[in-house]
C-alpha cells in the first residue's frame, strides 16, 4: 500500500483503533471484481467472499456500493453467499446498487428498488440511432433497470468513442432529466438525486459508524471520497483508499493510499483485518 502523505499512517491508525465501530465500504468493479471487457461476466475476487466475511467479525458494518444493479452484484459476486456467512456470524452485509438507490441487506434478502426515472426507457429506444450517428455502432448497451450504460472497451478505439460519445449522451440526457456518470469507458446515465456520497452518509447515521474506510476506483467514486472528507474534517477517522489503474486517476488527489487494483485491494484488507485483531495497547 503506497500512502499519499506522512500524515496518512497517522489516519490508518485511526481508523484501527476505531475498531468495532469501523464500516468497511467497497465499489464492486475495478475494487473488489477486476474490471473486464464485458460487463456481465464480471467476478468477484477469489479472495475476497473470505475476507469480507472475516473482517465482518471485526467491524460495525460491511457493505458493497455500486453502480451495478443490486441483483447482478449478488449474484456476479456471490455475495448472497457471502452475506449468509456474515449473518451466522451474528452481523449484516449490505449492498447498495444503482449509486444507492437501490438495497439489499443479508438480514432483509430481498432488493428494495425504486421505479425506473421518467425518459430512460425513450432515451433506451434512441441509443441505436444515437451510437450510429456518433460513429460507434459497436459501444456496448448495458440496461440496468433504473440506468443504461453505454461501453466503449470493446471498440477499436475505446478512448476515441468514449470522448465522442460523452457531450453527444450528456446532451440526450439533459434533454431528459437524467443524470451522467462516466467511468472507466463507460457512460451511465440515470436519475438525479442520489450518489455514493448521499448512500455512504446513509450508512453512517443509520450504523451508528465511529469511523470509516472506503475503497474505490473510479469517476463515480468522487462523490463517496468527497463525502468522506468531509466527514473527516468534522472529526470522524476515515481512511480513504484507491485501486489504482493506468485508465484511471481521478482518485489520486483525493485518497490517503493507493493499492495495485483488485489484487491490491485483497492485499490491503488483509492487512487490515490482522490490524483489527491485534489487543490496542
Amino acid at each position: 500500500m503506497e500512502l499519499s502523505a506522512p500524515e496518512d499512517a497517522d489516519q490508518y491508525d485511526a481508523v484501527v483503533a476505531v475498531g468495532a465501530r469501523l464500516l468497511i465500504a467497497l465499489d464492486f468493479d475495478g475494487t473488489l471484481s477486476p474490471i473486464v471487457g464485458n460487463p456481465e461476466v464480471a467476478h468477484i475476487h477469489e479472495r475476497a467472499g473470505d475476507l469480507l466475511t472475516r473482517l465482518a467479525d471485526r467491524v460495525r458494518t460491511i457493505a458493497v456500493i455500486t453502480g451495478r444493479p443490486a441483483r447482478q452484484v449478488l449474484a456476479l459476486g456471490g455475495l448472497d453467499d457471502v452475506g449468509d456467512e456474515i449473518g451466522r456470524h451474528g452481523h449484516e452485509l449490505v449492498v447498495l446498487g444503482q449509486y444507492g438507490n437501490e438495497r439489499w441487506t443479508s438480514a432483509g434478502r430481498r432488493v428494495v428498488s425504486p421505479k425506473p426515472p421518467s425518459g430512460l426507457a425513450s432515451l433506451i429506444g434512441d441509443l441505436p440511432r444515437i451510437l450510429r450517428q456518433a460513429g460507434t455502432p459497436d459501444a456496448h448497451i448495458e440496461e440496468k433497470g433504473l440506468a443504461v450504460g453505454v461501453h466503449t472497451r470493446r471498440c477499436a478505439d475505446p478512448k476515441a468513442a468514449f470522448d465522442a460519445l460523452l457531450p453527444v449522451l450528456t446532451a440526450a440526457a439533459q434533454a431528459r432529466n437524467l443524470t451522467v456518470e462516466p467511468g472507466r469507458y463507460v457512460i451511465e446515465i440515470r436519475a438525479g438525486g442520489m450518489d455514493k456520497g448521499i448512500a455512504l452518509r446513509s450508512l453512517v447515521a443509520e450504523h451508528d459508524v465511529g469511523g470509516i474506510v472506503f475503497v474505490g476506483d473510479d469517476l463515480g467514486d468522487v462523490p463517496a471520497f468527497t463525502a468522506v472528507r468531509e466527514l473527516r474534517a468534522q472529526g470522524m477517522p476515515a481512511l480513504l483508499v484507491a485501486s489504482g489503474s493506468d485508465e484511471e486517476s481521478a482518485l489520486r488527489d483525493l485518497c490517503d493510499a493507493v493499492v495495485d487494483g483488485p489484487d491490491g485491494v485483497m492485499d490491503f484488507l488483509e492487512v487490515l483485518h490482522d490490524r483489527l485483531a491485534r489487543p490496542n495497547p
